[in-house]
């Protein structure tokens, strides 16, 4: 076995490469794949594997991109099983397509050709290297044609015309041996249909360029809509086409054809255009669908006239935050996932996302300081937060990760004064979205009142009801809570958005694992049919629209890719991408390696003590390594990835050093070292200084100055004000009543049903508050940190506002 691995080496060590490789062999494979290779191992007295195990493994497949083999070999892993011990069980399986995944390979390709759109007339190059034991021929295809004279590592097509569009892939032989490359598409678009001079856009961080502008069209029914637009970069762009701000399904090519078009499809239509880390659109077209019976010679005054008045938003904003890592009370894991989630939905619906991870105190208050900044006139305004909270005297308070151990209102956030503090923005919509439990603080003894304007463009949607837990889905990776769990599969309904979170509260009442434990309550004083897929129409002072856009763009500019080169000879690419507005992805990538240089490896270190950046956790050859779930997919291969976190806590630009280790034959393989000092300045959310303390004293002065809810006194709600939850049942149990020592629930959601649990609660200390587990075997990611999963603790209501308020707010029933 002298061209494999070391038969000494335990799998757990094995690199993701080998793993992906093998899994992808052992999963397809029905009579010599995982099952058999778990029988084999289950006679084996070192590694028993049970029926429990194989059952366990058997769940992944329910999982999205779950692996049977995965399991099986992590739990084979555990028990210490070597790459000796793998092999002769994938011999006696008779699997040899397994077995040559453990030899090691002749041949590596290093870089990937990458898709690409490109204007006819440049130059195309698509690059291929790769390094074996002997000396690696290349040969590149198109489809299934070679293209002629391309034996070389790059491919260039200079000038590109527009028959050259296609997929390419190389061939690369060393000896014996060869392999594919990953497929590459080039889109080649023609200027000549470029949009107007002054008219082309580049995205924020330049990679992107708008080159192809839809335009206006009147037509009659029964005809055929066609749309075209486009735009340069690489990777090749991403499209989804939009009518009237929601997205049209299966529209995402860069024309959209609509045969036979029927009156209902008039309206504004524009594209998203996306890459992996950038977001750009076109222009939104009017386009006029006459009917061809109408009366007055095809006008279409008649049938318009019977069309709702479509509501406009002047610009739509949200702030996402997720609080998990808390340093005095139990941690969660459902508000990163929610928060991300949340995101790419909102963005599909045009807003203006902030999204942010665990924030202290003065962070929040500034965070949601920078948040009023981009409201103005007929903004929508939308507010989620996942994390601990309670709420007293109907005020909902939001819990930083650095609360103190009881904590009381001055340490948190009250989300009824943002609330007033949005209606001085005259904003159009406001919707405040909190994922948190909503019992009382026993230890907050103040009895706050805050004057609010009677408007009719308030909803609040409740993850729970009053004096009730919300909850997470305990699982052994990465899920959502309860509410967002639901509430993802109804964001982008083309609906009042009460209408929406009552499809969401009746999707939760048929949840068996929370029934009877969580109900989504729903408090409005919404008087017209606005909607999160309105249209967006900037106002009469766009001009300061424009200027809260580029406050917002600050938040989310990302530092350019750059190559470094060495003085050895090796060129590194160093690449950035962002996971949310507060975490920052870095990778870097050998690009070159000297022909005398036996190995090569590019890392990061050396960063500023602000970020408290674990270096255990740095440098990782796979995204899950180091904590990056979300964007596994959409990073390049073949690098090592650092997660920075916490970027609000930077004080200067980030300046870190990018070490280049390589060795010699000729040196006897002694590691030489290279460094370069790389500074990015201040990268996405940094750019804002949230760290430093009151820096506006806006949200302070509501939340804690006199007349604030912690200092002015108010009086309990009357009878008239009892709440009328969803499913009509589920009254909060008196939790203090059941013996105190069943501290947790626990209900089971399987795949034919969940069964439901009994739980109980206590009041020693309900600064802590009472933390719920729901399990959820069929969720989240194969791997992740083992933290105990538990219910998020937080409240939000508003049945403490002024009288004449209250009775203008209509709780919604089912």
């Amino acid at each position: 076995m002298s061209d494999s691995l070391d038969r000494s080496t335990k799998i757990s060590l094995f690199k993701e490469p080998v793993v992906k490789k093998l899994c992808d062999v052992l999963d397809k494979s029905s009579s010599k794949g995982w099952r058999k290779l778990g029988e084999i191992v289950g006679n084996d007295r070192r590694f028993k594997v049970s029926s429990d195990d194989m059952e366990m493994c058997s769940l992944k497949v329910l999982q999205l991109e779950g692996s049977p083999s995965r399991m099986l070999l992590r739990l084979m892993g555990e028990r210490g099983c070597t790459a000796g011990h793998l092999m002769d069980y994938l011999q006696t399986l008779g699997n040899t397509d397994a077995v040559q995944c453990l030899k090691s390979s002749a041949l590596q390709i290093l870089i990937q050709p990458q898709s690409v759109a490109l204007i006819s007339g440049h130059n195309l190059r698509l690059s291929c290297h790769a390094v074996g034991k002997s000396p690696v021929q290349y040969q590149w295809f198109k489809t299934k044609e070679e293209v002629p004279n391309s034996t070389s590592p790059d491919l260039v097509i200079s000038p590109v015309h527009l028959k050259d569009a296609g997929f390419y892939i190389c061939r690369v032989n060393c000896g014996d041996a060869f392999e594919f490359s990953q497929w590459a598409q080039v889109d080649v678009l023609n200027v000549a249909m470029s949009c107007a001079p002054g008219q082309s856009y580049h995205s924020l961080e330049g990679r992107l360029k708008l080159v192809i502008q839809p335009q206006s069209q009147r037509l009659h029914v029964g005809e055929n809509l066609q749309l075209e637009c486009g735009a340069v970069g690489r990777p090749i762009p991403r499209y989804q086409w939009h009518r009237n701000g929601v997205p049209i399904p299966t529209a995402t090519k860069r024309r959209l054809m609509i045969p036979h078009v029927m009156q209902d499809q008039h309206g504004r239509y524009r594209c998203e255009i996306s890459s992996s880390t950038e977001r750009m659109w076109t222009n939104e077209v009017d386009i006029v669908i006459d009917d061809v019976y109408a009366i007055g010679g095809g006008s279409s005054d008649f049938f318009l006239n019977s069309i709702p008045e479509q509501l406009y938003a002047t610009d739509k904003v949200a702030l996402l935050i997720g609080n998990l890592s808390y340093q005095n009370h139990p941690q969660l894991k459902a508000p990163m996932v929610d928060v991300y989630d949340l995101t790419n939905l909102l963005r599909q619906l045009n807003f203006q996302v902030v999204s942010l991870l665990d924030l202290t105190e003065p962070e929040m208050r500034n965070a949601v300081d920078e948040f009023l900044l981009l409201l103005h006139k007929g903004v929508y305004g939308l507010l989620y937060y996942a994390g601990h909270g309670y709420e007293n005297y109907g005020n909902s308070f939001m819990v930083p990760v650095d609360a103190p151990n009881p904590y009381r209102s001055a340490n948190c956030l009250c989300v009824q004064s943002i609330l007033k503090l949005m209606q001085e923005k005259e904003t159009g919509l406001n919707v405040f979205l909190l994922d948190m439990c909503r019992k009382r603080n026993i230890h907050d003894d103040s009895t706050p009142n805050i004057v609010l304007r009677v408007t009719a463009n308030i909803v609040f949607g409740y993850a729970t009801c009053q004096d009730a837990e919300a909850f997470e889905l305990s699982s052994s990776g990465f899920t959502n809570g309860v509410f967002v769990k639901f509430l993802k599969k109804r964001l982008l309904d083309d609906e009042k958005i009460t209408v929406v979170l009552d499809r969401v509260a009746e999707d939760m009442g048929q949840f068996d694992a929370t029934k009877g434990k969580q109900a989504l309550e729903i408090r409005s004083s919404l008087s017209e049919r606005r909607a999160l897929t309105d249209p967006i129409l900037p106002g009469d002072s766009a001009d300061l629209a424009h200027a809260h856009s580029r406050q917002w763009g600050k938040a989310h500019e990302l530092p350019e890719s750059m190559c470094l080169n060495f003085d050895c000879g090796a060129q590194i690419k160093l690449g950035f991408a962002a996971e949310f507005s507060n975490v920052l992805v870095i990778y870097t990538h050998i690009i070159k390696k000297p022909e005398d240089m036996s190995f090569c490896q590019a890392h990061v270190t050396d960063f500023s003590q602000d970020l408290d950046v674990d270096p255990k956790e740095m440098n990782r050859e796979t995204p899950e390594e180091t904590g990056i779930y979300f964007l596994s997919c959409s990073l390049p291969q073949h690098c090592l990835y650092t997660r920075v976190s916490s970027l609000q806590k930077l004080r200067e630009e980030l300046v870190f050093t990018v070490c280049l280790q390589g060795t010699f034959t000729a040196m006897d393989n002694d590691p030489v070292h290279w460094t370069k000092s790389i500074n990015i300045g201040k990268p996405l959310i940094a750019r804002l200084d949230l760290h430093r303390a009151m820096r506006r004293n806006s949200c302070l002065q509501t939340c804690m100055m006199p007349h604030s809810p912690s200092h002015s006194p108010c009086h309990s709600p009357g009878p008239e004000h009892r709440l009328h939850l969803h499913h009509g049942l589920h009254q909060a149990q008196d939790y203090s009543r059941l013996s105190p020592q069943h501290l947790y629930l626990e209900a089971y959601e399987r795949p034919q049903g969940a069964v439901g649990g009994c739980g109980d609660s206590y009041y020693e200390n309900l600064s802590q508050s009472h933390y719920e587990a729901v399990h959820d075997s069929a969720g989240g990611l194969s791997s992740s940190p083992g933290r105990l999963s538990i219910p998020i603790e937080a409240s939000d209501d508003i049945t403490e506002l002024q009288t004449v308020f209250i009775n203008s707010l209509q709780l919604h029933q089912q």
